[in-house]
């Protein structure tokens, strides 16, 4: 038994009938578009632009800065 009851066998004859259908040039196109749109995808969920960046940082520094402003004697603001 394999995955999920299907035995090596049946996933053998199944992907010789995919590779029968399609061929192999057309199923090397169809893998690496596949492979360039999973790899599109993480590195854009990683990465942050240069405009993101920046306003991350400025809206770090300006709530450090606006919880600095009042002293002691003046009630925060709301």
């Amino acid at each position: 038994m394999g995955v999920s009851g299907i035995s090596i066998w049946q996933l053998v004859i199944i992907l010789g009938i995919v590779f029968l259908l399609f061929g192999s040039k057309r199923l090397r196109h169809l893998g690496s578009d596949l492979g360039n749109a999973l790899k599109g995808f993480k590195q854009a969920m990683s990465d942050t632009g240069p405009n993101e960046k920046a306003e991350a940082i400025e809206s770090q520094s300006s709530a450090n800065t606006s919880q600095a402003t009042y002293t002691t004697t003046e009630k925060p603001p709301v």
